[in-house]
């Protein structure tokens, strides 16, 4: 009886472990894409500062940012690419050194980890604002800048506060998609003049019409963090300017995209693509006679004929998303890959890299 009763034990014990296992390795997959109506992201169209981290040193602190405590460049054993880890209880900025127009659009992945003593209550602050001076991280105080929005996002609600002239003037907060300690999350954020919209995932956290006092110039980005949960940030990206999907595909005949994403050395397509790939799918049944060409580029990390053939299969997994989760007749697409042959910039910077990163349509 004790022998039957040790095997059940050990079998239990080790479907349980083989069940742990299978979650560590599903939680490092990338989601599938999938169609949503309430996802309506769309990056801007001219990257104007990109930081993936790859031009520093592991452990080093960047040199495109500014802090008034500590960080460092480190790498995980579960998600890929390049992390700044940002000290607790601290303020970091990146050197955009540009006043940016009314329309742009700001993205990173964000992983909260296990604060110094195992905290694991989330406090992460991001701050949209117009700065005198957006390299002094003392300027303003808690209320940094002339007038702007912090953004608050944990695990248990999401809060935001517009601010002018020392005071706050608008206050909200929502429980919806909290974060979870040890899950990659990607915050998502579209100005267009004093509106404000705030994303995490695939969902809409925030939407504020009179989020920004109207004719000031905004110029500066903060974080924020607290003194428990640790953040890790990557792919921070900043671009300018909505891409005018319609005319650039039916008028131009050529669309150039950076809306649509892969994980690296991957052809699957991230689920912050919904949006980008929407807007697409619309203006194909509102133009059934149009027939295109997708093709995909890469920059020139890795091996130029892997690069190749990746640039391939991507141009094929957007063929296949358009036409399996938009409703787009296959018969209508044509695709092709360049990989790194046709660069748009230099691949000698990080920023470089992320404009030869992008999908091509083309009419024919």
């Amino acid at each position: 009886m004790k022998t039957n009763c040790l095997f059940i034990i050990l079998v239990s014990a080790l479907y349980s472990l083989t069940l742990s296992g299978q979650d560590l390795q599903q939680s490092a997959q990338p989601q599938k894409l999938s169609a949503t109506s309430k996802y309506d992201f769309i990056p801007g169209e001219s990257v104007v500062f990109y930081d993936d981290f790859t031009q520093d040193n592991i452990g080093d602190f960047p040199g495109l940012w500014n802090t008034d405590g500590s960080g460092e460049i480190v790498t995980t054993n579960l998600f890929q690419g390049r992390w700044l880890k940002l000290g607790v209880s601290a303020e970091f900025v990146p050197a955009t050194k540009k006043v940016f127009p009314d329309n742009f659009t700001v993205e990173f992945d964000l992983l909260p980890i296990p604060g110094p003593n195992d905290e694991n209550t989330i406090t992460f602050g991001f701050y949209i604002y117009s700065a005198v001076n957006p390299n002094d991280l003392a300027e303003g105080g808690a209320i940094p800048g002339v007038a702007g929005i912090r953004m608050k996002f944990g695990n248990y609600q999401h809060e935001y506060s517009t601010y002018s002239e020392g005071l706050y003037n608008l206050n909200g907060n929502t429980e919806n998609n909290p974060l979870v300690i040890n899950q990659k999350a990607r915050l998502s954020f579209w100005v267009q003049k004093t509106r404000v919209r705030a994303y995490l995932n695939d969902v809409k956290i925030f939407d504020l019409a009179k989020a920004l006092a109207p004719g000031l110039g905004y110029n500066a980005l903060r974080f924020e963090t607290g003194s428990e949960a640790q953040n890790l940030i990557a792919n921070f990206r900043v671009a300018v300017g909505a891409p005018d999907m319609r005319n650039k595909l039916i008028t131009e005949g050529k669309l150039v995209t950076y809306g649509i994403y892969f994980d690296s050395g991957s052809d699957k397509i991230k689920p912050e693509s919904a949006g980008t790939m929407k807007e697409i799918a619309t203006v194909l049944k509102e133009n059934p006679t149009v027939k295109i060409k997708i093709i995909g580029h890469t920059d020139s990390d890795g091996d130029a004929t892997k690069n190749l053939d990746l640039s391939k299969r991507r141009s094929i997994s957007v063929k296949n998303a358009l036409s399996t989760e938009y409703g787009i007749e296959a018969a209508r697409i044509e695709t092709d890959g360049k990989g790194a042959t046709e660069p748009v910039a230099p691949n000698t910077t990080s920023e470089g890299k992320a404009k030869n990163r992008r999908v091509e349509l083309i009419k024919l």
